[in-house]
């Protein structure tokens, strides 16, 4: 069996940001690269798949219509910025924005149908940063968070995971499920007090929602060893306690000691075991059922590795990559120790953790 779907499609390239821009068409092109050259090329356990354009009506199931059709003039006006920072479009990219929400919705129905055990959405622009009525941090439309919404809403799901790996915080994902019990948020990111301004321990979620929102925001530097316990000790009791019927990994690679944007010191393997553990709960809780959307990643050198190491966790494929582990810091793995502590002190109002 073909377990694990790539959603991809060259139109994604025709996002354009302008010279220099971090989040650009590079960055897809080394993952597109290592997947078809490299040792992932000779597995015949997944395989690409075109995506499908989303609607708008699906766009505006998480963003305001005002917004959706903003995003529409600058575009077909010649792009520029979308907010005050850093988010440029071209005139291609509402229509690329519309083809990476929908490359998230065929990714979502191709494992619901169970066409495939799995799936990697390939998309750009990436999404978790994307608010209801405006743009943030290089998104456009927040591509995870209208998945999650399409699996509520057509296949009327009760319990959906979102699993934020990025290494910066997912404010509009954060934004768009703060009051549901129906979708449980965690994010492990750094220290989101620059940016995005949100992603702090005492966000627990409100009202139905509350403790379905658990942030864990750790120290600039943080290594593997505390990234990863702060998986197997917060993230993986809450999820199994959950019971999620279908799992959704918010996959940025930008935690890398390399990556110009990130501000972790995280090593290939460590997002290899991150993506070992997913595929792991969702054999146990959601009969395999998890679906991985990019977001970040710019470290030219290692972002196809990385993307492929969890493609072929995901696929059961084999593939080697080598990575030194950053020296650790003893003052940063104290901070982040620290901040473990505080983060279960808050959780376990809402959750059985040791």
């Amino acid at each position: 069996m073909i377990r694990t779907a790539v959603v991809f499609s060259p139109r994604y390239y025709q996002h354009d940001t302008g010279v220099g821009h971090p989040e650009s068409a590079r960055r897809l092109r080394a993952i597109i690269s290592e997947l078809k050259r490299g040792q992932l090329s000779k597995s015949r356990k997944w395989m690409f798949v075109e995506p499908k354009k989303a609607s708008v009506e699906d766009v505006e199931s998480i963003h305001d219509k005002g917004y959706v059709e903003h995003v529409r003039k600058v575009c077909k006006s010649g792009g520029g910025l979308l907010d005050s920072g850093d988010t440029m479009v071209s005139p291609n990219s509402f229509e690329v924005a519309l083809y990476a929400a929908g490359g998230a919705l065929r990714a979502m129905n191709l494992v619901m149908k169970r066409e495939f055990e799995n799936a990697f959405a390939l998309v750009r622009p990436p999404g978790h940063h994307a608010e209801k009525f405006h743009a943030c941090g290089f998104c456009i439309f927040n591509n995870i968070g209208i998945a999650a919404q399409y699996l509520l809403r057509k296949y009327n799901l009760k319990r959906v995971l979102i699993f934020d790996i990025d290494a910066h915080h997912g404010n509009g994902t954060q934004e768009a499920f703060y009051e549901t019990a129906r979708v449980l948020y965690i994010s492990l990111h750094e220290d989101p007090l620059g940016f995005p301004g949100t992603g702090f321990i005492d966000e627990v979620g409100e009202g139905d929602g509350l403790g379905y929102n658990v942030n864990i925001p750790l120290p600039f530097r943080t290594d593997d060893r505390i990234y990863l316990k702060a998986v197997a000790e917060i993230g993986v009791p809450i999820i199994r306690q959950y019971r999620p019927q279908f799992i959704l990994v918010s996959a940025g690679f930008d935690g890398h000691y390399t990556d110009p944007v990130g501000s972790l010191s995280l090593s290939v393997l460590c997002y290899e075991k991150v993506f070992e553990t997913m595929v792991n709960l969702a054999s146990q809780t959601c009969n395999g059922k998890l679906v991985a959307i990019l977001e970040g990643g710019y470290s030219p050198k290692f972002v196809g590795k990385m993307t492929a190491l969890a493609i072929a966790k995901m696929s059961q494929s084999p593939y080697i990559a080598d990575d030194r582990v950053p020296v650790f810091r003893k003052k940063v793995r104290m901070q982040g120790e620290n901040v473990l502590r505080e983060v279960k002190k808050v959780q376990r109002g809402f959750w059985n953790i040791d």
